[in-house]
């Protein structure tokens, strides 16, 4: 039915050849230098056709080679300017299409899933694909009772397909490093890999989707569509009109751009706080600025579409004190109290020894946003602190060598900096310091008292919960 399964060894074999042209075009490179050309523009062409290849194979195959270039694409900021655009040309081609499945198998699929009488739960349905991403397709419809609905419908073979591209793109792992600054490629593959079970399970994605939508149902910011239908492998929810945030990044007003940023902010940490879950999948296809029936009217009255809960990370007592706490002394210029919070919550092993001041460099990233009233995003910061954790010299990049994770927080620690990616993006200016007042536990200097009591407690869930 899919064409997944079917390609499979067409799909290994052009996965495969990645590696193969990486290193035909850095033999390339080579003989243009010896032939005079500078080391420079060299570096650059080469850069430009790896990009091309990598984006383009990624595109076309779908399952989790697409899923690991949609992941990537919210790092585009981070690359420099003279290379950024053959690679933004293609990572937003990743965001929002790809090869459709044939209308005969979209039918057969849904007669399998629904019933042969499937076609009576709609009024109508377009055989046409809306949008076709990694693992299914979506399609418009219109539900029996009158509402306009999504309907999608994953691509039969769509596990097999996922793991076997995660697989083969973890062996070549490091030749893909240099490509985007700053971004450490190898776990961010072995954790799409461990969520692999939730990605393709629609029964879990409607569960966390009515969660979200039941909270967010008379939000004024923040609009989630509700689920409407749901079997194995086939997820109905109501249709959601607005802006793409592609279209927003590439073409948007200031106006727009700043409302779509200050929601983006507002939705990472305030939804993990009012569900107890959290969206780990910010890239740009998964979200509308809705403008409602007046476009033209003021942006406080646009809110922000959010669609896709099939990766979420389950933290029934919200994001982490540690996270809030850790901020806040980092904004008050205590390195040595960030330095002792970060040993005893794991992130610093006994056996290492760091410069407290050091640390607080590493993390400027996450601090500088949170400094100021409103800060203004932008790729050219961004490409500045990808630069500085990339530079294999600078002490950034030697302590993030050093630093030790915790897998609790591995989800939440991607979620974030690809959430800063976007919106840099955008070129946003958000007022993310009001954000973290009002959402992030341990921010405000009076949840210290709580956070200490329930510090213990608090560790415990989290590594449960990840």
């Amino acid at each position: 039915m899919s064409d997944l399964p079917r390609k499979a060894v067409t799909r290994t074999a052009k996965l495969a050849a990645l590696p193969l042209g990486m290193a035909g075009r850095a033999t390339w490179g080579l003989g243009k230098r010896i032939g005079g050309y500078s080391a420079d523009l060299v570096g650059q062409e080469l850069q430009q056709r790896t990009a091309e290849q990598l984006f383009k194979v990624l595109g076309e195959l779908k399952g989790g080679a697409m899923k690991f270039g949609q992941a990537l694409s919210v790092f585009e900021s981070a690359l420099p300017e003279e290379v950024a655009g053959p690679y933004r040309a293609a990572l937003t081609k990743l965001q929002e299409a790809a090869p459709p499945m044939p209308v005969a198998s979209v039918h057969a699929a849904l007669a399998e899933r629904m019933g042969e009488d499937w076609r009576e739960l709609f009024e109508e349905f377009e055989d046409k694909p809306s949008a076709a991403a990694s693992i299914g397709q979506v399609h418009r419809g219109v539900w029996h009772d009158g509402r306009p609905v999504a309907v999608k419908v994953q691509y039969p073979g769509a596990g097999e397909a996922l793991l076997s591209d995660l697989n083969q793109l973890g062996r070549f792992v490091r030749l893909l490093g240099p490509l985007v600054p700053g971004v450490d490629i190898k776990p961010l593959v072995s954790e799409m890999r461990d969520r692999l079970s939730e990605e393709l399970d629609y029964e879990l994605e409607a569960r966390a989707q009515r969660a979200y939508a039941e909270e967010f149902a008379d939000d004024p910011d923040v609009r989630v569509p509700d689920v409407v239908y749901q079997c194995d492998q086939v997820l109905v929810t109501e249709w959601l009109e607005g802006v793409p945030l592609a279209d927003v990044i590439r073409d948007g007003s200031r106006e727009e751009r700043d409302r779509a940023g200050q929601l983006l902010a507002r939705f990472l940490f305030s939804g993990t706080a009012r569900t107890g879950l959290l969206h780990a999948d910010p890239h740009p296809g998964n979200f509308r600025l809705l403008t409602g029936d007046a476009p033209d009217g003021p942006p406080e009255q646009w809110r922000l579409g959010v669609m896709d809960f099939g990766t979420v990370d389950r933290l029934p007592e919200g994001l982490p004190p540690t996270i809030g706490v850790a901020l806040r002394m980092a904004l008050d210029g205590d390195a040595e109290a960030v330095h002792e919070l970060l040993c005893d919550e794991g992130f610093i092993k006994p056996s290492v020894e760091l410069d407290p001041d050091a640390v607080l460099e590493y993390l400027l990233p996450i601090i500088e946003p949170a400094q100021e009233e409103e800060f203004v995003f932008s790729r050219d910061w961004m490409r500045e602190q990808a630069a500085r954790v990339a530079d294999p010299r600078s002490p950034a990049y030697q302590l993030g060598k050093q630093l030790n994770l915790p897998p609790s927080y591995l989800l939440i620690h991607r979620v974030t900096l690809s959430t800063i990616g976007v919106l840099c993006q955008l070129g946003a200016q958000v007022r993310m310091h009001e954000e973290m007042e009002a959402w992030v536990p341990g921010f405000l200097p009076e949840d210290e008292e709580e956070y200490s009591d329930d510090a213990g407690e608090g560790a415990e869930v989290t590594e449960t919960s990840a």
